[in-house]
């Protein structure tokens, strides 16, 4: 389970940092319990990761407010505001218990527009902000937008939300608070972390509370994080570039786009298309957008597979273009504002694993004995030895000259370890009674 959502807090008093804005969020909450709010409506705006939406969630589990949620995979237009939101904010709630409560009598209902700022006036958004604004001025039910940024949702049409809205910023946590957090989700997992290693992912997450627990998750894959697993980290950097490059990738509305967007992050093919596979769901919500996806998916991956069985390269780049480019233009839908991607799980269990390290290390070790060079130069050279294991008869022989073990074959070629394993014995027991016939 992902721990951002584990740990994601139940009340407004467990979210860490901004006192201030909580404090605000929490005195606009009472007013509206109390039926005279100062303003109808409150926004919550600053970066990603700092608790925008974990603290109006809370806050309606505080209060026992029902929740109606619009974000950013609805087509939010004019007409969908209407129908859900300002039917929502006009009428009455049901308590807990189902009984009919009038919102005299302090029923609620919380009304949360998540990455409000996405509301572009222009194609399937025409009206948007307009029919929010709306829906403000005649709502019985307190209204909560949430925004990265505060200036793009303000401008334009926007520009009455400032009159009607209570603003609330929410600021960069500190390093501090989100270090001592780590240390209580550490503590309630069993884990012993040096406080280094958690310091250090408190200061590179620069106030993303989010991005620091994921930090964590990733190398917290045994029960002790020591100062060495600091060395995955620095590759955090290379992964947000290619969180970047999936994100142009998708929602790229020209193949060219695309294709150089895939170019330019340089992922090997292999790993590029369960970067894709992992993410495609999350980003296409049409379900004939994302069947269409899959379909150039499939495709690019049959040309990978043509490429290991014949050893010829140069389909990668057809492989590339149906991956990236052909997803890119399978859909007939925009999808704008922010979508929460992740590490592709097969990637992530692989790497995570320090047995995983430990056999890498080893098979390493035995081709940089008898090629002659060093651990480090055979670890450069794995992927293309990686290569040559794909014909079978090839395969076992370098199994043999190498001594690899089985577990060191399902490494290199998976499912058909055993097969080649048995195969590699049978060609070392014969060199070895060779050698045994030529000795006598």
């Amino acid at each position: 389970m992902n721990w951002t959502e584990k740990y994601r807090p139940s009340s407004l008093k467990e979210v860490i940092g901004n006192k201030a804005a909580k404090e605000a969020l929490l005195k606009w909450a009472r007013e509206w319990q109390e039926g005279k709010p100062s303003k109808k409506a409150a926004i919550l705006y600053g970066k990603p990761g700092v608790g925008k939406t974990t603290s109006a969630y809370a806050l309606a589990r505080d209060f026992g407010w029902e929740v109606i949620e619009l974000n950013a995979s609805d087509e939010r237009n004019r007409e969908i505001i209407k129908k859900i939101a300002l039917t929502g904010a006009i009428h009455e709630a049901l308590s807990i218990d189902g009984k009919y409560i009038t919102s005299k009598e302090g029923a609620r209902k919380l009304i949360i527009l998540d990455e409000a700022d996405n509301l572009y006036e222009k194609q399937g958004d025409y009206g948007g902000k307009r029919a929010i604004i709306e829906t403000i001025k005649v709502t019985k039910q307190p209204i909560i937008l949430i925004a990265n940024d505060y200036y793009n949702l303000i401008k334009g049409s926007g520009a009455e939300l400032r009159r009607l809205c209570l603003s609330i910023e929410f600021k960069k946590v500190s390093s501090r608070e989100i270090a001592a957090l780590l240390k209580k989700i550490c503590q309630k997992e069993g884990i012993v972390a040096d406080p280094t290693v958690l310091n250090e992912i408190a200061r590179r997450c620069d106030g993303d509370v989010r991005s620091a627990i994921n930090d964590l998750q990733s190398i917290a894959f045994e029960k002790k994080i020591t100062r060495d697993m600091l060395a995955y980290l620095g590759y955090r950097d290379r992964e947000r570039e290619i969180f970047m490059g999936i994100r142009n990738i998708l929602k790229a509305k020209e193949m060219r786009t695309a294709i150089r967007e895939a170019w330019r992050i340089n992922e090997s093919p292999d790993n590029l298309i369960l970067w894709i596979d992992e993410n495609l769901p999350a980003e296409y919500k049409h379900i004939e957008d994302l069947a269409s996806a899959y379909e150039f998916l499939s495709r690019g991956d049959v040309f990978l597979g043509r490429v290991w069985r014949r050893q010829y390269y140069g389909l990668w780049s057809y492989a590339t273009e149906l991956m990236t480019g052909g997803v890119a233009v399978a859909k007939r839908h925009e999808y704008r504002g922010f979508t929460a991607y992740h590490f592709p799980a097969w990637l992530r269990s692989m790497a995570a694993s320090k047995q995983y390290r430990n056999v890498r290390q080893s098979i390493a070790r035995k081709i940089g004995r008898v090629m002659h060079c060093s651990s480090r130069k055979a670890m450069e050279m794995l992927p293309e030895i990686k290569k040559l294991f794909a014909n079978d008869d090839l395969a076992a022989r370098l199994a043999a000259k190498f001594e690899l073990s089985e577990e060191e074959l399902e490494f290199i070629v998976g499912e058909k370890a055993r097969e080649i394993f048995k195969e590699a014995e049978k060609l070392r027991k014969m060199k070895e009674q060779a050698v045994l016939f030529n000795f006598k």
